[in-house]
């Protein structure tokens, strides 16, 4: 296997006979002066063990999304290796944001105050570009870019919000409340909208029943718990 692309937690691998593509789930966590962010564009520690959770949380909430009739990049898990096999897509450098509260950047980006409720929830995408502080990207620069062709914003849109009201049922039959959480997509060859990269705590912002906003190390611990 070779390394196609070294990532924050994850990286990318290429079979150099077959061209199949696979995701090794990494120790890495997201954050900044030792405090765990998944809102965070920086490496902020290690945690021994993380990224097999990860892969697993991962293939629950693939195979959940799978069964709601959302496409996914999900082919099948290696456990043990800590490896997710996936289908060769191409993957546009964007995140796709759902909000259903304020939070994180949010607050800072335009002075609101946390926790004031959205509905119907609000859709942000952005450029995945750390250096430039992943700025909010619109359809038209999208296109302009080359990185989806027309129509193709508004189905990742589409998907964002089905994956927004699977990920939010799920997480509530656990006592957990959905406060926001981004998502890559990537397209085949006929350009249909696949969901890609991980869903896990490293991607979503929750609050248990007793108002607590669990960081993604913890969070995890406590779905995996519930899932196993």
């Amino acid at each position: 296997m070779k390394i196609q692309y070294v990532g924050k937690t994850k990286n990318v691998l290429v079979d150099e006979e077959t061209g199949a593509v696979s995701l090794l789930f990494k120790d890495e966590a997201t954050g900044e002066g030792g405090v765990f962010d998944p809102g965070s564009n920086t490496v902020g520690g290690s945690v021994a063990g993380k990224g097999n959770t990860g892969l697993r949380i991962s293939k629950y909430f693939f195979e959940l999304m799978e069964r709601a009739g959302i496409p996914t990049h999900y082919l099948g898990a290696d456990i043990e290796k800590s490896v997710m096999h996936v289908r060769k897509l191409t993957v546009p450098a964007l995140e796709f944001v759902l909000r259903y509260e304020t939070a994180g950047s949010m607050c800072r980006r335009f002075s609101l105050g946390l926790g004031i409720p959205f509905d119907p929830p609000y859709l942000e995408v952005t450029l995945k570009d750390d250096k430039q502080g992943d700025p909010l990207i619109s359809e038209r620069l999208c296109v302009m870019k080359g990185l989806l062709a027309e129509g193709q914003y508004d189905e990742a849109l589409r998907v964002l919000v089905k994956v927004g009201e699977a990920l939010k049922n799920e997480l509530a039959k656990m006592g957990l409340a959905l406060i926001d959480f981004k998502i890559e997509l990537g397209y085949d060859e006929t350009g249909k909208v696949y969901v890609v990269d991980e869903i896990t705590p490293d991607i979503w912002r929750v609050r248990d029943e007793d108002g607590v906003i669990p960081n993604q190390i913890d969070c995890a611990k406590m779905i995996l718990e519930k899932i196993v």
